[in-house]
């Protein structure tokens, strides 16, 4: 793979992985991901970001497809993660950069995770401008989208902003540019991306895209550090509005059913929780948690209004991947949508309030009392079931009208 041209003076450099499958340990990527890096030659030549440890090689044959890398001046570090600063310190001793740039948190994150003694590192502040020879830089602060430390920078000349993980999609190809991939499989790649990582920092988000419209930044590349990047008005245009609609958070008119059964009475119990939401003509998809990871019931959260859980109860406790869903969930801080829950038990069938009281924790409305069987679920019970999927349809029904 060869260094990609973004404009006249600058290139991708950064690294595809194509057999990523677990992004940092608690997302599935199935299509793998990519590392990006971005060689700016000026008067000072320029890298902005670095890679994930595994590609380093790689990044550096890229620059020196370029250029030799000892002549690199600056380095800008928009975020210190691991997979953006994994080779930072082998680059750093390997280039001698004049100066190397983060935010002032990342001053504190830098030093942190990194024997930095004698690096030139300065931080700058929110606004501060980099000339580099014919171009001009300006940072942007973004704290908390994702992480504290977070900048993005902005080539006014050039018109490109180098985003850092916001606009990222773990989307590995041998394609760099958005409007070369399909645009189903990127909006699902998009909200599989926010939802499982963007998604607690979406005021932030709102905020920055609100920012953007006040200083009025005109934009012709926006190149995330995942994924594909955007280089057309209309993909541009179309990044900034999906955005914009990811951290509204507005709920549609579709259930998730997450579930967790031991001898399948909850089982039956979640197809007739699926029978009531369908009899109020509301859309569902069952997801048995023995088979789903936690991130592809955000990912299908994305696109509906009402998260539904169901789970056996297994020492006095719902099971245990229903219990790392509801972990992962919480911690995501979704907004704006209503819920319920069931399951079947054998001895103290804890579970069904348990789980009642995590999504109340969560701001979710609780639709009804949940639902329990003792042992198989019987005829009485499985209509309770669907009247309780109906009685979801009916309060999200509600829900999105409110929102209309």
């Amino acid at each position: 793979m060869q260094p990609v041209l973004l404009k006249p003076g600058i290139h991708w450099v950064g690294a595809v992985d194509f057999n990523l499958r677990n992004f940092h340990h608690y997302s599935r990527s199935p299509e793998g991901s990519t590392y990006n890096a971005y060689l700016i030659q000026d008067e000072k030549n320029v890298l902005v970001d670095t890679v994930s440890h595994h590609y380093f090689d790689e990044l550096v044959a890229h620059i020196s497809a370029l250029v030799d890398p000892r002549k690199i001046d600056y380095i800008i570090c928009n975020h210190l993660e691991q997979d953006h600063a994994g080779v930072l310190p082998r680059i750093v001793e390997l280039c001698k950069p004049e100066k190397i740039f983060c935010s002032t948190m990342g001053l504190k994150s830098i030093t942190r995770q990194f024997n930095t003694e004698g690096w030139p590192i300065t931080a700058v502040k929110d606004g501060e401008r980099l000339n580099i020879g014919k171009r001009n830089i300006t940072f942007l602060e973004t704290r908390m989208l994702h992480w504290p430390d977070s900048m993005v920078s902005y080539v006014e000349e050039d018109r490109v902003l180098f985003s850092n993980d916001a606009f990222g999609q773990n989307v590995a190809t041998s394609r760099r540019f958005v409007d070369e991939y399909e645009r189903p499989l990127l909006l699902r790649a998009m909200k599989d991306y926010y939802n499982n990582i963007v998604l607690p920092y979406s005021p932030m988000v709102l905020k920055t895209l609100d920012r953007v419209v006040q200083l009025g930044i005109p934009l012709d590349i926006i190149a995330p550090d995942h994924g594909l990047i955007f280089r057309t008005p209309e993909d541009i245009r179309f990044v900034l509005d999906s955005y914009r609609a990811f951290a509204e958070q507005k709920p549609k008119l579709r259930a998730v059913v997450a579930y967790e059964s031991m001898w399948g009475a909850t089982e039956s119990m979640a197809y007739a929780v699926g029978d009531g939401l369908d009899d109020e003509g509301v859309p569902y998809v069952l997801m048995d948690m023995q088979h789903n990871h936690v991130s592809a019931v955000m990912n299908e959260l994305a696109d509906s209004g009402a998260l539904i859980l169901g789970s056996a109860t297994r020492n006095n406790m719902p099971m245990v991947n229903m219990m790392a869903l509801m972990a992962h969930v919480k911690g995501l801080k979704p907004q704006n949508l209503v819920g319920a829950t069931f399951g079947a038990h054998g001895w103290s069938g804890e579970a069904p309030r348990m789980m009642a009281e995590e999504l109340a924790a969560m701001k979710v409305e609780v639709v009804g009392e949940p639902v329990r069987a003792h042992f198989g679920a019987k005829a009485e019970e499985l209509a309770a079931c669907r009247e309780l999927g109906a009685a979801v349809a009916r309060t999200l029904k509600e829900k999105v009208k409110a929102f209309a």
